[in-house]
């Protein structure tokens, strides 16, 4: 069941869930849903089945930010988006659903599993970002530095707020009490 929810009473008032923080992860996970679901994904669908201007779309971005691995996606850059489409588009309506409600400690762990793997996969694409050679890329990567830190900017958030939503999970008082189901 759902259990340990908001609305505990005063005694809990000391070790409370960071409001402003589940606001934030309240935020991401809920933007993160429609952006997954009719972007991100594109890269795994066969041509011509996204609507036009969803298309268009991503071709503009792609473009305006010099971001060929959304066009044309490395297999493991396209390994990622199936991890994003098989475990954690799923996610994101629990963990928005969570972090709305406030104060539920279920989500602990499934937070630190999601929060863990985006934030090695995140690693992972920055550095191709930072250090990759795009000369060769069709698509027309980033090539000066400005250019690779602003592709840099769009795709840090993605990395900071798991970043911090792990933090939360391990150290806030509220997420580290876990309490002890008693036996029959």
């Amino acid at each position: 069941g759902g259990g340990a929810c908001a609305g505990a009473g005063p005694a809990v008032a000391m070790a409370a869930a960071p409001r402003w923080r589940e606001r934030l992860f309240a935020l991401y996970f809920l933007s993160h849903i429609p952006i997954t679901a009719l972007i991100d994904l594109q890269p795994l669908l066969p041509a011509g089945i996204a609507p036009r201007a969803l298309t268009d779309l991503l071709q503009q971005y792609a473009t305006a930010f010099r971001d060929p691995m959304m066009l044309q996606p490395p297999e493991w850059f396209k390994a990622f988006i199936y991890c994003e489409a098989f475990l954690q588009l799923p996610f994101f309506p629990v963990a928005a659903y969570a972090f709305l409600k406030g104060g539920c400690r279920w989500i602990r762990t499934p937070a630190i599993i999601y929060s863990t793997h985006v934030a090695t996969t995140l690693f992972a694409i920055l550095a191709h970002i930072l250090f990759h050679d795009f000369s060769k890329s069709e698509q027309g990567g980033p090539q000066t530095l400005r250019e690779r830190l602003v592709l840099l900017s769009i795709y840090l958030p993605y990395l900071l707020i798991p970043l911090l939503l792990l933090f939360t999970m391990l150290c806030n008082p509220h997420y580290k009490h876990v309490e002890k189901r008693k036996r029959k």
